[in-house]
């Protein structure tokens, strides 16, 4: 098993871990709606991708 020589300071442990930071999320208009959505994903509001209906959003029927 290896052993460490000495000891890692304290700015060596932390350098370590200086890139896991989270990133904030990233977005995109939609081109069928203007709406914000992810890139690369279905637009969740109207359900266009590529100019293209994909998912086709329909009105909540009442009960």
């Amino acid at each position: 098993m290896a052993v460490p020589r000495s000891r890692s300071s304290n700015s060596k442990k932390n350098s370590r871990s200086a890139h896991s930071a989270l990133k904030a999320k990233s977005f995109s208009k939609c081109s069928n709606c203007n709406k914000q959505k992810e890139p690369h994903r279905v637009c969740p509001h109207c359900g266009f991708y590529a100019n293209r209906l994909v998912i086709s959003k329909e009105a909540p029927s009442e009960k």
